[in-house]
């Protein structure tokens, strides 16, 4: 096989465009080059050199933030990959650089969706390979449990289809494996019916957390899997951005008896202070998400509780009032996120009741320990709680990678890495080691 020269579609370190670019990739640190083919030879061909040449791969498709990306890295651009066609029998392609928010409004017209991320900039590649938590996880699932096939350039420079009947093991792998396994340049979904939704927000009262989230919980273990509701509390950014404590909803359907039915126990909650609940098409619902200015020293944590009891609802606002500035996100999971068996893909959290993340903001003056001591705070309720949402963890390493996957599942993974990037090419990211 020839392989195409990668000069025309690169741009190199040092280079008049390389630093713009950069920033505007959102990159967290600068890689070596970075090369933006239009063309599974070119992929094919970008990563043929970083093997000649000794380099990393890290990849980067169409969402809004990226893993930092060595000096020993070449860094695959993938936003040219951005099609998006509807096609017979509810089906769906994507190419890996498209953004959710596009998927939603191409979608719209069939009153079709698809189950996603929040917000409209989230990138198709990355949010599929890492699992999918979005505003239908209840209702249809992760983002990967729609998936139907994918199209793979494996690191030989092999270009394959990964399916149930077709490598079904790299299927398997890539549904919640990440980038470990090959650059996927398309994805194959199977849409799913969404007329539109009834979506809004309830404040709260945070004097009452405790309680309101305890019957929270409680309301949601009966309620109709169309109703996905997220606890977001948020701290004060300046006088204009006050602090915030508030119930999201999405209510997948139009049939405003049956949502008015399914929302008015939320209503009903202690602290409830007002609501604004419309119905509305499902891509008004993605929020579009601002580039931040300026560096934010963030001290993250996630993990997933089978059980929201009472003990772990009262610690977890105790440890979270004792952060200072710091974001709590509750995602009530179940439904149809429960009923895929654990081992059906790479992703093995399906016993979770809800999805805990926190976010501590440090200020210029905080104290050297302040990221060890939170850590450690949050992981008093370790007892209670297990793994990792790798898409909502920036920070990498072995030690995080062993939290986002049982060993079991861990160890097929590995497996599967050693089949496909035994090398470990691609190795910018939740790095499964082979």
């Amino acid at each position: 096989m020839t392989l195409l020269s990668i000069d025309s579609f690169t741009v190199r370190s040092g280079s008049a465009d390389f630093d713009s670019l950069v920033s505007e990739l959102a990159l967290y640190s600068s890689p070596e080059l970075i090369a933006r083919p239009t063309s599974t030879a070119e992929i094919a061909a970008s990563l043929a050199y970083a093997t000649a040449h000794g380099l990393d791969v890290a990849l980067r498709s169409g969402g809004h933030g990226g893993f930092a990306a060595t000096d020993n890295t070449l860094l695959l651009d993938l936003r040219a990959f951005d099609e998006i066609t509807v096609l017979d029998g509810n089906l769906v392609r994507v190419a890996t650089g498209a953004v959710w928010g596009d998927v939603a409004t191409a979608l719209e017209p069939y009153g079709l969706a698809l189950s996603s991320g929040d917000t409209y900039t989230v990138g198709v590649g990355g949010l599929t390979l890492g699992g999918g938590v979005g505003w239908l996880v209840r209702q249809y699932g992760l983002a990967l449990d729609s998936l139907v096939e994918a199209e793979v350039v494996l690191p030989s420079g092999d270009v394959v289809i990964a399916s149930h009947d077709s490598q079904p093991e790299l299927f398997w792998a890539l549904r919640g494996g990440g980038g470990n396994f090959g650059v996927v340049t398309t994805f194959t979904f199977e849409a799913h019916p969404l007329p539109s939704v009834v979506a809004g927000s309830i404040a709260l009262d945070p004097a009452t957390l405790a309680a309101t989230l305890r019957a929270w919980r409680d309301v949601m273990r009966s309620a109709p899997a169309q109703l996905n509701v997220t606890y977001l509390g948020m701290p004060a950014f300046g006088p204009e951005a006050p602090a915030t404590s508030q119930l999201l909803l999405v209510f997948g359907g139009d049939n405003l008896d049956e949502a008015t039915a399914a929302i008015q126990p939320l209503l009903e909650l202690p602290g409830v202070l007002s609501s604004q609940i419309a119905p509305k098409s499902y891509v008004d619902v993605l929020e579009r998400m601002e580039k931040s200015e300026g560096e934010i020293t963030m001290v993250d944590n996630n993990s997933f509780a089978d059980d929201f009891s009472d003990s772990l609802i009262d610690d977890l606002v105790a440890a979270t009032e004792s952060f200072g500035a710091a974001v709590l996100m509750i995602r009530y999971l179940r439904g149809a996120f429960n009923d895929i068996p654990v081992d059906a893909t790479a992703f093995a959290h399906r016993g979770a009741e809800v999805l805990l993340i926190s976010a501590a903001f440090l200020g210029p003056d905080a104290a050297s320990d302040s990221d060890a001591t939170i850590r450690a705070r949050w992981a008093t309720l370790g007892d209670r709680t297990s793994g990792l949402y790798g898409n909502f963890s920036p920070t990498i390493g072995d030690a995080v990678t062993a939290q986002m996957y049982p060993p079991a599942t861990l160890a097929r993974l590995r497996a599967a890495k050693r089949t496909y990037d035994p090398a470990n090419l691609l190795r910018q990211n939740h790095n499964i080691a082979p």
